[in-house]
């Protein structure tokens, strides 16, 4: 995904840096892409050449975008169990593996209606506040989100399910 990053206005939290949320709330995609039909099972893109060309197409500009690759654990919450989830059959899902990324994190997302990455509570929700988090809005392991979720810590914010991603910058190439 190519999303613009920020730090939002009256965040005050001193530890953010930068917000880098799946979620679309915080820090915006870099199109309502959805409406192109071009992503993947998982609602999201197979590779940065795509939404190059979706950009491309439509005239959007990424100046200023970042792009992001996202790895999601194979489970989902829903404030009780853990349950096995697909992506949408309908779609072909071929991701492709970019050759260097950095890790910088893990974010836990929403999916109220089953498709597209909804909110990132930590950041949506500012949950953040009460949540321990690194400089970009994200949980440092995956055991963290895992034990965060289990433990009820996102039952007040948006409702689930809930999934866990790992987040990674790439570069733009």
């Amino acid at each position: 995904m190519a999303k613009r990053v920020q730090k939002p206005k009256g965040f005050n939290m001193d530890r953010v840096v930068e917000v880098y949320s799946v979620g679309g709330c915080v820090n915006d995609d870099f199109a309502d892409y959805i409406n192109f039909w071009k992503h993947n099972g998982y609602w999201l893109f197979d590779s940065p050449e795509i939404i190059r060309t979706v950009a491309k197409e439509n005239a959007i500009s990424l100046e200023g975008a970042q792009f992001f690759y996202y790895e999601v654990y194979e489970k989902e919450f829903d404030g009780k169990i853990w349950s096995a989830y697909e992506p949408e059959a309908s779609f072909a899902t071929n991701v492709a593996q970019p050759s260097a990324k950095v890790l910088e994190g893990f974010d836990v997302v929403t999916f109220y209606c089953r498709n597209a990455p909804e909110h990132s509570p930590l950041s949506c929700n500012g949950l953040a506040k009460r949540i321990s988090t690194n400089p970009h809005c994200l949980l440092n392991s995956f055991e963290e989100a895992f034990a965060a979720l289990n433990e009820g810590a996102f039952e007040k914010s948006e409702p689930g399910p809930y999934r866990i991603f790992a987040v990674y910058s790439v570069e733009m190439i």
